[in-house]
């Protein structure tokens, strides 16, 4: 049986990737291009990538966060929620609420759905843990 307290926080396991095919290109180059300037976060987008499940854009469901989609996050240690739309790197504006694909928490996000919980590391190093809230188009 399972306890309140060990329902409520996020898994250790990772949580599912879900990826459309017609960005796959994109998203790899990207991750190759960072890996002399940021090579963490690359080789994280990189492993992102290699678990992922690709399928075609058409087949990917709403509920799943993807380039140019909105998305509300939950920060489980303050409760804080906030709502972004992910972008490529060129397109990122965080004054506008779209913050770049190739930032921590934006190689955190890729792929997840809904319901969705995880654990990421800012660049303060402290751990956190996010859950997926909605997924919409861009806000």
């Amino acid at each position: 049986m399972i306890s309140p307290n060990t329902a409520s926080r996020p898994s250790r396991r990772q949580p599912k990737v879900v990826l459309a095919r017609e960005t796959l290109d994109k998203l790899e180059a990207l991750a190759e291009g960072a890996l002399n300037r940021t090579p963490e976060l690359a080789d994280r987008l990189l492993e992102e990538i290699e678990r992922a499940k690709v399928v075609s854009i058409s087949k990917l469901r709403g509920d799943v966060v993807a380039i140019g989609r909105s998305v509300t996050y939950r920060d489980e240690s303050t409760g804080q929620s906030k709502t972004v739309t992910l972008t490529f790197p060129e397109e990122a504006d965080i004054s506008e609420g779209r913050i770049s694909l190739m930032t921590p928490v934006g190689v955190a996000l890729i792929g997840l759905s809904e319901g969705s919980s995880f654990r990421w590391n800012p660049r303060d190093g402290e751990e956190r843990s996010l859950t997926v809230l909605n997924v919409g188009p861009e806000a």
